[in-house]
């Protein structure tokens, strides 16, 4: 396998028990781009990102990597294509940043193939592509929360993979380093060309960075497209339940969901805020 991969699902369907928490699913990953899967809670979106990644096995349907079922192939040669990198990972006590990292080249090794000046220089590329380089002979454990996302990024950079599969990257970061993180991964797609696909809780931000969104609702995919197909205030107020406004992002033009709670007055709040925003 070698250049852009392709990724999808046909009539998914995946759960933890006799309940499905994602039925019946199809979707296509576009190759090269940013895609992100956005939802309420427990609607299926980490069971779905774990459906892709190979870690759940489907009780119906199938994970699609170039055309052929993923559970079929190889689990190094999928490794070689596709990275994870799940919720709250966790490091063993005591092990620094470079040698984390450098377990991102383990797909790469073999029976008789020891480290080598490739899997050297890919750690170093992806420490300096993170901005963790002068983190490398730290411990994990002594790391703040937004340094130790960008290691565990780095890890996943260095199992050199066309795919790169977060699951909630920017949990428990504060908003400064949730933007850190996600301008890292859109630099990375766009020197790269690396496929992202990431589930994220933060509607604007998601719109901010996504070349293509999709929307879950109890584990069905109820929007899917560019972001301004998808936030509208229709999809929002179906997927959580949430009356909005929506207007372009003063910043970036893509659209931005203004919540609306019980102290605004429905149309007339609506009308207020696009008006202050076009101000």
């Amino acid at each position: 396998m070698s250049g852009h991969h392709t990724l999808g699902a046909r009539d998914l369907t995946l759960g933890y028990g006799a309940a499905p928490i994602v039925e019946e699913l199809s979707l296509t990953v576009p190759r090269g781009k940013v895609t992100t899967i956005v939802g309420a809670n427990a609607c299926g979106k980490s069971t779905l990102l774990r459906g892709l990644a190979r870690l759940l096995r489907p009780a119906a349907g199938q994970v699609l990597l170039d055309g052929r079922s993923i559970h079929d192939l190889p689990t190094r040669q999928v490794a070689r294509v596709m990275g994870l990198l799940p919720q709250s990972p966790v490091a063993p006590d005591g092990l620094t940043v470079v040698d984390l990292v450098g377990r991102g080249r383990s797909p790469h090794q073999g029976w008789f193939r020891q480290w080598s000046a490739a899997d050297e220089t890919a750690v170093a590329t992806a420490l300096e592509a993170t901005g963790t380089l002068d983190l490398a002979h730290r411990t994990v454990d002594e790391l703040s929360g937004g340094q130790r996302q960008r290691v565990w990024i780095a890890m996943a950079l260095a199992q050199e993979t066309d795919v790169l599969l977060l699951d909630e990257p920017t949990t428990f970061l504060d908003v400064a380093h949730q933007v850190d993180v996600l301008d890292l991964l859109a630099d990375l797609n766009q020197r790269r060309g690396t496929t992202v696909v990431a589930v994220l809780h933060d509607l604007n931000l998601a719109a901010r960075y996504s070349d293509h969104m999709v929307a879950l609702l109890a584990g069905r995919v109820v929007a899917a497209g560019p972001p301004r197909a998808v936030v509208t205030e229709a999809t929002v107020g179906d997927v959580f339940g949430m009356r909005c406004t929506v207007i372009d992002d003063p910043v970036a033009g893509t659209p931005l969901v203004i919540p609306l709670g019980r102290k605004q007055a429905g149309p007339a709040a609506s009308r207020a805020v696009a008006a202050g925003a076009r101000a």
